[in-house]
C-alpha cells in the first residue's frame, strides 16, 4: 500500500507545467515545460522540456532535461538516496497508452561528487531510445566531502 501511495505521489506531485510553447496554427502538438523537485534531495530542480500531442495516442519521445541546485543540499540527503549504479526513478509520466513512459532516473557519481539525472524514454523510436542527461555537482554544498590527501 505505501509503495503504490508513494508511487502515485511520485507521478503526481514532482511535477508542475510551468510552461507551454505553440509550434503552430496547424499541429495538435505543444512543447510541454514541467518542473521536478527532487523528492530526496529537494535542493534539486529540473526542469523538462516535452513535446505533447492533445490529439494523439502516442507523445513523441524527444525531451530535454536541465536540473541544478536551487536550495541545500546536505550530506544526510546524499545518504538517503540509492547509491546502485542505477540509481533510482525520481520521476515518471506517461506519454502513450501503448506502454510509452518518460522517466527521470538519479545516479549518484560518487567519485566525482556529482548527481546525474536521466531523462529517457522505455519505448524505442525510430531505431534509438530517446535521452538527455543534466548533473549538479555537490561541489560548494554541505554534501561536498573533501578528497583524502593520496599519500
Amino acid at each position: 500500500m505505501a509503495l503504490v501511495l508513494g508511487t502515485s505521489l511520485l507521478t503526481m506531485s514532482c511535477s508542475d507545467d510551468v510552461g507551454k510553447v505553440s509550434l503552430g496554427m496547424f499541429t495538435t502538438k505543444d512543447i510541454k515545460l514541467n518542473k521536478m523537485v527532487d523528492p530526496l534531495v529537494p535542493g534539486v530542480t529540473c526542469h523538462v522540456a516535452s513535446i505533447e500531442a492533445d490529439l494523439s495516442f502516442s507523445d513523441p519521445s524527444d525531451s530535454s532535461i536541465s536540473c541544478r541546485q536551487t536550495g541545500e543540499i546536505t550530506s544526510q540527503m546524499i545518504e538517503a538516496i540509492d547509491k546502485s549504479p542505477s540509481g533510482e526513478i525520481v520521476f515518471k509520466k506517461s506519454k502513450s497508452i501503448f506502454f510509452k513512459t518518460m522517466k527521470i532516473r538519479r545516479i549518484l557519481d560518487a567519485e566525482n561528487q556529482t548527481l546525474m539525472y536521466v531523462s529517457y524514454s522505455t519505448k524505442e523510436t525510430s531505431g534509438s531510445y530517446k535521452h538527455s542527461l543534466s548533473t549538479v555537482p555537490l561541489w560548494g554544498t554541505k554534501a561536498y566531502q573533501q578528497p583524502q590527501a593520496a599519500y
